[in-house]
């Protein structure tokens, strides 16, 4: 699953431009008529409109953006035995699985990885890495793209926007009760808002958008172990293990993949200690015991 990073970077950046424009343009439709205090009911649909808004571009543009980040290139005629084989285990996987055939490529990259993206599980895109297909063996090359087939069936990008959009709309809410907060008891400014409001806003955003990505990456650890749970139903526990296991023995290796994308992966990066909070995959050895578990 590479979709997290690049979806959180193009949400974040859609909210912050939206957010300095409305300030830049003195929007404050949610102060009380006498321009002294804030109308919570109007600042909370304020805030919804455009964190959901913000959530849900991202959605859309998160195919197009991780063909472009990834250099992938859509396999539309297999030009090779290889080319031949993945086209027809995606649509093998995507039938089982009960969804239509997703767009499938391969990205240039020497590092065992691959992910799935798209706004609905209709409208997908399913690619690997040129270092994955050199190295795996057929049934864990089957099984990684089950385990990407298995996020786009359980629409984990478009759960991700939803819950995107809850905590993008209480960070702007609670960063403008912040700066409000601010503008008035600290600054002393009696009305409308002044530069302290502004800055203080655009201060909290920030920290509170930390705490909400940590939300956001606990859901995405969670919805792994669904996708992990899924390609062993549909390419067999063993293979989904055996992949695992080899992921795991390539893990020294950096993974050269555009920051922006890193968490859509099925290979990430393991961190430790408080940067473990902002991962987007969980430990490797749980994902395995979760399946040797599973039975």
């Amino acid at each position: 699953m590479m979709r997290i990073v690049l979806f959180l970077a193009t949400n974040l950046a859609i909210l912050l431009i939206a957010s300095i424009t409305l300030s830049l343009l003195g929007f404050g439709g949610y102060m009380t008529p006498d321009r002294t205090g804030l109308d919570l009911q109007q600042l909370l649909i304020f805030c919804a409109v455009f964190g959901f808004a913000g959530s849900f571009i991202s959605l859309f543009l998160s195919k197009w953006m991780a063909k472009m980040s990834t250099r992938t290139e859509i396999i539309s005629q297999p030009r090779t035995r290889h080319e031949q084989w993945l086209l027809q285990t995606v649509e093998q996987l995507s039938r089982e699985a009960g969804i239509k055939m997703p767009e499938v490529g391969i990205f240039p990259a020497h590092e065992a990885n691959a992910f799935a993206t798209g706004w609905n599980k209709n409208d997908a895109l399913v690619a690997v890495s040129q270092g994955l297909l050199e190295r795996f063996s057929p049934d864990e090359v089957k099984a990684v793209l089950a385990h990407e087939i298995g996020h786009v069936a359980n629409g984990d990008m478009v759960t991700l926007a939803l819950i995107q959009g809850v905590v993008n709309t209480f960070v702007m809410f609670f960063a403008r009760i912040v700066g409000h907060f601010v503008d008035r008891i600290l600054l002393k400014n009696e009305e409308g808002h002044g530069i302290g409001f502004y800055v203080a806003t655009f201060v909290a955003e920030m920290m509170l958008g930390l705490l909400a990505t940590i939300i956001v990456m606990w859901f995405s650890r969670k919805r792994e172990f669904r996708a992990d749970d899924a390609g062993a139903r549909l390419a067999g526990t063993g293979a989904m293990i055996g992949a695992l296991q080899r992921l795991r023995a390539e893990q020294g290796l950096p993974v050269n993949m555009p920051d922006s994308l890193t968490a859509f992966g099925i290979n990430a990066a393991k961190k430790s200690g408080l940067a473990g909070l902002f991962m987007s995959h969980p430990p490797l050895e749980d994902r395995i015991e979760a399946l040797r578990r599973r039975g």
